[in-house]
This record gives structure tokens, sequence and C-alpha cells, in this order.
């Protein structure tokens, strides 16, 4: 019996190993819908189609699995508004080099180009947040679109996009399709020479620092020896923080305006400063003059961040293994020793104190109900965290163990990415805890995937921050001199509306109740909500303090004074004095 092209192009997906598509039904995707449903589902073999709320949320659930797992991942999109809905998920899972692939489905082909109902071009629209973006044509033609895209996908980490009209879907299949045997990603060796360079700056350098991004992921006990070897303390980019902060006897935290710790310290005390693996973007945070070597398997990362003084590029695990045995071991461990014992002086006066002697303090403090999760989650956790404070929070307190995975928009930047994130890792993750670390901004901004979670049984955890404000923006206002403005929203009861959609869901404003709350959501069967109502006035103040931000601050503050606002503003120094970073 002839086949249909929407039956060839699925199998061609299934044969790649993929497991589900997360998309919305449509006339334009029926036939492809129609396929996946052929297949019988994930529990014969086949693939599973899950029925999100948004769009949106199918990439950003996409873009997790496949980050998670390194395998290829999809979501799907109907013509015109479906797909566009898509895009700003894609461009999270490209920026983070996640190997995603969509299906954008078209209006019928002998309408592109008449200004059709819904027609929209998805071949140029996603070109930007993809690393392969085709249209298919013809029925023959379609195969070899299809492999070339999921070859894309996985071989270069990140997008590719396959735009189908909805009627060459239903056509017959007149192909063959091409075959391929699977293949793992290949290593980066590099270059003999500018390994021995490298070693030769180290070796030359009185004082080594180490900044280490999620290039270095795999490479964690060859970063420590080389730490070890060359008295070098090791900070590392929130990216990075998976892969480098645990079993680290040598590290420094993160800086950055989500930083915390003695990195920045580190990383401007030194002689030669170690760039490994991180594209890490803020170059405020970067070093001047500070002598710097970079390794990455990125070409056209090497130096567009801060000046680089030796660029090598490769991966960062077979070049430390071919720059360890090079290295002369450093005898003085002044330097190393002095950032640690900043580090820890810093860990325990600002971000220690935080949480210190708040069980008691409401509204609650952010700061000491994430140290409370970090201690109540699973060991092999996965945590999503959305855009914002909860960045902070996570960033500070959650602790990776090496077994655990902490994910976010971390590229992007996007809002309302924590919960589908988390849909995504527990549908890849079925028997691991998934924690969602949720603003109440970005939660309610995808508000409907809660659902999604309650129509599938999903075990997953959300656990709302709720202080009724954009607290992240809040900051930057004040930073740049400007009073907050349009950043508070009424006060919602986020435990009640997901109780409404089947969750287990539990308010929580006394900070004594936090832990239970947790213990008991964590051992429900079901998706749980636990709702903190936090301090609304409770910011983020980085490791390193500048003047402009002092003077921002300052300026910001006295508007709100004049304003009318001296009560808010006694109430925020109440909030954040305790806290801010000690010498």
């Amino acid at each position: 019996m002839a086949k249909d092209l929407a039956t060839q192009l699925i199998e061609q997906l299934q044969a790649a190993g993929v497991r589900r598509i997360y998309g919305i039904v449509g006339d334009s995707l029926n036939p492809l819908v129609d396929a996946v449903r052929q297949t019988g589902g994930s529990a014969k073999g086949g693939i599973d189609w899950v029925h999100v709320r948004h769009e949106e949320a199918a990439a950003f659930a996409a873009a997790a699995e496949a980050q998670l797992t390194g395998r290829l991942a999809v979501c799907a999109g109907s013509c015109g508004p479906g797909n566009l809905h898509l895009i700003n998920g894609l461009y999270d899972a490209n920026r983070t080099g996640a190997p995603v692939l969509a299906i954008a489905s078209h209006i019928p082909s002998k309408q592109i180009g008449s200004g059709f109902f819904q027609e929209t071009h998805p071949d140029r629209i996603f070109n930007e947040c993809s690393v392969y973006s085709e249209l298919i044509s013809t029925p023959v033609q379609a195969p070899r679109v299809m492999h070339s895209a999921i070859q894309h996908a996985v071989g270069l980490g990140g997008v590719s996009v396959v735009t189908i009209p909805g009627d060459l879907a239903g056509m017959e299949a007149t192909a063959s399709t091409p075959h391929t045997a699977p293949f793992v990603r290949g290593t980066l060796v590099p270059d003999e020479a500018s390994v021995r360079a490298l070693a030769d700056a180290i070796n030359d350098a009185g004082k080594v620092a180490i900044f280490a991004g999620a290039g270095v992921e795999g490479a964690h006990d060859e970063v420590i020896a080389l730490a070890e070897t060359i008295g070098a303390p090791v900070g590392h980019s929130l990216r990075g923080k998976d892969f480098i902060q645990y079993d680290n006897p040598f590290d420094i935290g993160m800086t950055g305006l989500l930083g915390y710790g003695a990195a920045a310290a580190g990383i401007e005390g030194a002689d030669l400063l170690l760039l490994l693996g991180t594209d890490f973007p803020y170059d405020q945070f970067l070093p001047e003059g500070v002598r710097t070597a970079q390794v990455d398997r990125a070409p056209q990362h090497l130096g567009r961040r801060t000046d680089v003084d030796l660029a090598v590029h490769g991966d960062v695990l077979p070049t430390l293994m071919a720059l360890l045995p090079l290295l002369k071991r450093k005898r003085s461990r002044r330097f190393l020793d002095q950032m640690l014992k900043k580090h820890d002086r810093l860990m325990n006066k600002s971000v220690g104190a935080y949480t210190r002697k708040a069980e008691k303090l409401t509204p609650i403090h952010p700061e000491y109900a994430a140290s409370i999760l970090d201690q109540v989650a699973d060991d092999d956790a996965v945590f999503t965290a959305d855009t914002g404070m909860c960045n902070v929070w996570t960033a500070r307190y959650i602790n990776p163990l090496g077994t655990r995975r902490l994910i976010g928009s971390y590229l992007h930047g996007s809002m309302a990415n924590a919960l589908p994130h988390a849909i995504g890792a527990q549908f890849a993750y079925p028997g691991r805890q998934v924690i969602s670390v949720s603003g109440d901004g970005g939660l309610s901004m995808l508000l409907g995937e809660l659902l999604t979670a309650a129509a599938y049984k999903l075990p997953l955890n959300v656990v709302v921050f709720n202080n009724s404000t954009l607290g992240m923006v809040k900051l930057e206002m004040l930073v740049d001199g400007l009073p907050d403005f349009g950043v508070d929203v009424p006060q919602a009861n986020y435990a009640a509306v997901a109780q409404a959609m089947g969750f287990h869901a539990v308010r929580v404003t006394d900070p004594s109740r936090i832990e239970a709350a947790y213990r008991e959501a964590f051992a429900h069967p079901g998706p749980s909500l636990v709702e903190l109502i936090t301090d609304p006035r409770a910011l983020s103040i980085p490791p390193k303090v500048t003047g402009s931000q002092v003077f921002g601050f300052a300026t910001a503050m006295s508007k709100v004074v004049l304003n009318g606002g001296a009560g808010e503003a006694v109430s925020m120094a109440r909030s954040n004095i305790r806290n801010v970073p000690r010498r």
C-alpha cells in the first residue's frame, strides 16, 4: 500500500530516536498528527503527541528535553500563528545549542504568495533562530530535507526548522528515505603549538585564575587537576555551575549581577586569566588589562567578549589533557589561599547573611526559602529556573552535587521558561524529581501550562516565589538611577488556581512552614505547587558593587523619597542592608 508523505517523515523521526512531539493540533498539521497517532505512541515503540497549551511552551519543553538528554527533541506548530508562537522557545533552544527540530506547517502550497488566510513565510522567519531552515516544495524532496534537518540539529547543536504545506503532507511519498548510521558528535583536538604556547604562558605567570563555562562539561576532574597544579582559584558562569562547582576545593563562586563569592576579585587579581569553555556575555564584569587566554571549540567565541592574548581552538577536555603534562607545579599558594579565604568570608557574611535567623522573618526571605529547597530536594533533582530573581536564588543556593541539573533561559533570558522547561524535563526523566523554580511574573505568563502538567499527571513540582513584582527589573531600574515603576502587580493566589486545576497546592506565608510544605508536595504522586509569599524588597546584590551602581541606587532612592515613598525606601534598606558585601 502506498505511504503518504506525513508517515514517511514521522518514520524518519522515529528512526532518529524521537519519542515525543510537543505541540497543538491544527488543520495544516492534521496529516502529521495522524501519522503520529498511527505509530501507537511510545508504549508501542512509537511517538507520543504532547498537547501543550501554547506553542511557545512546546519549544521550551523540547529545548529542555534536548539539552538535558543530548538527544533530538521535536516541537510543531500549525500554519501562521501556530508556528509563530514557537519562535521564542526556539531562540532559547538555538542559543543554548539544544538539538531541536521544529515542524512548521504551512498554508496550502498553491496559495503561497497570494496573501492567503494565515499566510506567513516560516522558511524566512526562522532563519535567525536556527542552524537549518528549509521549505519542502515537493514530495520527492521531502525525505532529504528532513534528513538534513536532523543532521544539522544533532551535528551542529541547534535548531532545525522544516516548513511543510499541509496539502503536501497528505500526498503520496515518492522518494526513498536516506539512510545514515547514527553518529556521536566528534571531539575537537587543539593545535599542538597553541597548547605549548598556553603552557608557557601559565608557567611564566605568577598568579593564574580560571573562569569556567558550560564548555567544561565532561572535564571536571581535569579542571580540578589544572587548578591544583598551578594554584588557581576557579570561578564560573551560571551555565558552568552544573559542571564545575561540585567537589571543587578551589571554587570561588560566580561573577556578574547574579554572582556571589570571590570570583570578581579572583579574575581581576590574576596575572593570567584562563577562560575555559565560556562565552560569558557581560564584558563589564571581565577585567581590563589582565593577560587573558581562552579555550573554546567555537572559533567565533574567541575574543568576542574581551581582549585575548592567547586563543586555543579546541574542546576543553582534550586541551587540558594535552596541557597538564607540560605544566610546572607552582610552589606558591598565596593567591589561591587569599581568594579562598575571601570567598569563605563573603559567603558567610553576605550570601550566608540572607539565610541566618530568617526562619521567623515575614514576608519570607526568598534566599531562605531557596536554601531550604536545596536541603530538601533529591540529590539527582532537575531544577528549572525562571529568568529574573529566581535565577539569582538558584545560582546562589542550589548546589549541583554533580548529580543534579539546573537549567534556565540563561542566554536568551526569556521570562516564563521554568514551567515548560520542567514539563520537557519530566517527560524526559519520568522517574526523576523535577522542580520548577518560578517567579509569579513568569508563571502567570504561561499559566495555562499548569493544565498540561495536570492533564498528563506529571509529578513535577512548581515552587512559586510570589513577591508580586518583577524583582530583577526593579533592581535594574534602581541601579540606573530610576525609581521603580510599572513592576508591581496585584497579589494573586496561585495555589488556589493550581488547586482548581488538579494540583496538590499550598500557600505559605510563615517561613517555619516552608520545609514541611516542600516535603508534602514532593511526596505527592502527581503535580504539586508550593506558593511562597516572599519579600518584594529583597534584592540581588552582586559581589562587586561599582561606584556607578551605588550612585544610581542612591539617586533612585532619593527620587522614591521625594515622590512620597520614604516608607518604601526604609523598608527596602531594612530588607537588604545586612546583605551588602563586606570586605
